[in-house]
């Protein structure tokens, strides 16, 4: 029993003088590596990670990939990847059949996805991947990458071949009808009085009046155009743009074209109506397929939500006369028809009335304002080989794409 605790001791003092364990396999025989797709410029897109879990189109067999080559038939290859701000400890499992062969994996990778719909802003981390042969530790490889908020939307690649690849169909993910606020905003839509209830696509007559009371509801909120598209990645490969969240276009009354278009897409689709985003190399507008066979078409240009601002009325209104002060009623007079300007200057028409007419001629000029471009351009939307042309059909897109979740406030 002496000479075991003895043993014991000896053992314990030579872990302590940092005595290693011999290894028995070689690292430079296995060549352990660990690599992200290097057309990234080391730089991770959350809103890629959160999307690729269901798209079929593209795996993430392109980001990230282990290779070793194996020091022995049947050898048991296990990589380990430590826990960072935005994944868990995980495990990649694999035997190597032959000895002497190059394999490579995709490695597991468990990903903090509740954290992910929280990023607002860039960061970095160190992703370290343990590689171990028959539960021998062989090599640790560490990746360094920089990860985007998660509003910032990957648009296109260009590889090192030279290659384009577009990523636009990722605007699909911030089209979010399941947005918690969307049902506080169609009571309020239904209380304006233009529909009583929303009952999708029945018929086109139909899908127009809604798509008219959602317009109304954005003028309404005083939608404004705001142009965000200048972020702080630095890639040289990558195009990107900051994209707006449902609620940070609620909260804050600000879009760009593509912000609206998301925008409104949310409200669409939680009600049973279809839209399409039409996306341009400079563009994006809104379309929406007007009957319930999916057949015609209608166009609708949001940025033109951003030509009045209806609610800096409610100050300038003379309810007893039915008149705004003249800087204000010039400001709106000229999106009113000769009918309704007489019908004002006679004090005819309530604020409500007004508002509604305004909303209702922009509604018109913003169906017609992309007519003529649509129809120049409609073969480039259906050439494959025009990425910088597409017609996103959300309802499709959805089958792959879902939503990025509303971050908690």
């Amino acid at each position: 029993m002496r000479r075991y605790f003895c043993l014991l001791a000896v053992l314990a003092l030579a872990g302590c003088n940092g005595v290693a364990i011999k290894k028995t396999i070689d690292p430079k025989a296995v060549n352990f590596e660990a690599l992200y797709d290097e057309d990234f410029d080391k730089v991770l897109y959350p809103s890629l990670l959160l999307s690729l879990a269901n798209y079929s189109g593209q795996t993430e067999d392109t980001l990230f990939a282990v290779s070793v080559t194996a020091p022995s038939s049947n050898a048991v290859l296990r990589v380990v990847a430590d826990s960072t701000a935005l994944n868990y400890v995980s495990i990649t499992q694999e035997t190597l059949p032959r000895k002497g062969q190059r394999y490579s994996f995709v490695p597991v990778i468990k990903w903090k996805y509740e954290t992910m719909y929280k990023l607002r802003q860039q960061g970095y981390i160190d992703l370290t991947f343990t590689c171990f042969i028959n539960d021998e530790e062989v090599d640790v490889k560490n990746l360094h990458l920089n990860y985007r908020p998660v509003n910032e939307c990957l648009m296109s690649l260009v590889t090192k071949n030279g290659d384009y690849h577009d990523y636009r169909w990722l605007f699909t993910a911030y089209v979010n009808e399941d947005h918690p606020k969307i049902d506080e905003i169609l009571a309020e839509i239904l209380s304006q009085g233009i529909v009583s209830t929303f009952d999708g696509a029945r018929t086109e007559k139909k899908v127009e009046t809604q798509m008219r009371a959602i317009w109304y509801y954005a003028l309404n909120r005083g939608l404004a155009y705001s142009s965000i598209t200048c972020t702080s990645n630095g890639s040289s490969r990558t195009n990107s743009q900051s994209i707006r969240f449902f609620d940070d276009v609620y909260r804050y009354r600000q879009a760009n074209c593509i912000d609206a278009c998301v925008f409104f897409s949310s409200i669409m689709r939680k009600v049973g109506l279809h839209p399409i985003i039409f996306v341009e190399p400079c563009h994006a507008y809104l379309g929406y397929y007007s009957d319930k066979n999916k057949k015609k078409i209608a166009l609708l240009e949001t940025t033109i939500t951003g030509w009045v601002n209806l609610p800096e009325l409610d100050d300038h209104f003379d309810a007893d006369s039915n008149r705004l002060e003249e800087r204000y009623y010039n400001k709106i007079s000229k999106y009113m028809t000769d009918i309704q300007r007489e019908n004002y200057e006679r004090g005819l028409m309530t604020l409500e009335e007004i508002k509604k007419a305004v909303s209702n001629n922009l509604f018109d000029r913003a169906s017609e304002y992309q007519r003529e471009n649509y129809a120049n351009n409609k073969k480039f939307f259906a050439d494959t080989t025009q990425p910088l042309y597409q017609m996103l059909v959300i309802d499709e897109l959805r089958k792959q794409v879902p939503p990025i979740p509303a971050a908690e406030n």
